[in-house]
């Protein structure tokens, strides 16, 4: 899930990943980082979040890494291809 709240020209984003089994690590990698892996810090209640603060008007492909193998796009967003052969979600501000 992804929530967004702007302030002039500035985003704060967050992601926001529900757990399923077997999901013990998440990792949230982006075009804004040059696709560096992010962790995501794990709520009480089970699910994965990230806050990011990026700039309004942008538009960035990224996804999630689970337990640093499975590439998964936010399943909110549009997807493009990805020139690894998946998807990438589609973030735009």
């Amino acid at each position: 899930m992804i929530k967004t709240k702007q302030n002039g020209n500035k985003v704060w984003v967050t992601f926001t990943v529900a757990p399923d089994d077997g999901m013990e690590a998440i990792t949230v990698c982006g075009a804004w980082s040059d696709w560096q892996h992010e962790p995501m810090k794990q709520k009480k209640n089970g699910e994965f979040s990230l806050t990011k603060i990026l700039p309004a008007g942008s538009t960035f492909e990224f996804g999630y890494k689970i337990n640093g193998l499975e590439w998964m796009p936010e399943h909110e967003c549009a997807t493009v291809p990805s020139p690894f052969g998946g998807l990438n979600a589609l973030l735009e501000l």
